[in-house]
């Protein structure tokens, strides 16, 4: 369970320290820190339910995304990317549950293709895969064409091609061009069969 230390404040209201009840329970493994001011309960609490909490507004996205739902081979063992926006610079955050990379998205496409996802006592947000793609296409170095774009898609991030059929095409295309983004008009062109 999420907990903030002004919560464990008025909780300890009654001790003459409260401040050293808080760094007591963490020492004695009671509390894990997440960031300042914001710590766990639970020493095995599953890292995505707590990416929006350590840094937001956030959803989990990109390569988290994408090797979740088999469409790359591999990811960073305990890494959790999310996407936020004008933050203007990329934040990551290292503790006891993982590594959480945050990097920006465009304002207008942040809240489109996101679910919010209940497990027990956490709600977070997480992007569908066609919003995943999207995002992790926006944030690569442009390329020049739609055969470079395949070969970015299949060779370079090893997208599986089975998988990448499956997508909604549709939700791409009402995606796509509002990230205003070479890579993004190349996979709408991609789609639409055009070269």
């Amino acid at each position: 369970m999420i907990i903030t230390s002004q919560q464990l404040k008025e909780y300890y209201h009654n001790l003459a320290d409260p401040k050293g009840r808080i760094a007591r329970d963490v020492k004695n493994g009671k509390l894990f820190p997440l960031v300042k001011g914001i710590y766990e309960t639970d020493p095995n609490a599953f890292a995505p339910y707590l990416a929006q909490f350590i840094y937001g507004p956030s959803y989990i996205s990109f390569d988290f995304v994408l090797h979740y739902q088999n469409l790359i081979p591999e990811v960073v063992y305990n890494t959790i990317t999310c996407a936020t926006f004008n933050k203007k610079r990329v934040k990551t955050y290292t503790n006891r549950f993982g590594t959480f990379i945050y990097r920006d998205v465009p304002p207008a496409v942040f809240n489109l293709g996101v679910m919010v996802m209940n497990e027990g006592t956490y709600t977070y947000q997480v992007a569908t895969p066609e919003k995943a793609l999207c995002d992790k296409l926006y944030t690569i170095s442009p390329v020049r064409s739609v055969d470079d774009l395949e070969k970015l898609l299949f060779d370079d991030l090893r997208i599986d091609e089975d998988k990448f059929n499956e997508l909604n095409k549709q939700d791409i295309l009402q995606l796509a061009p509002l990230y205003r983004s070479t890579n993004l008009n190349l996979l709408e062109k991609l789609i639409k069969g055009e070269k």
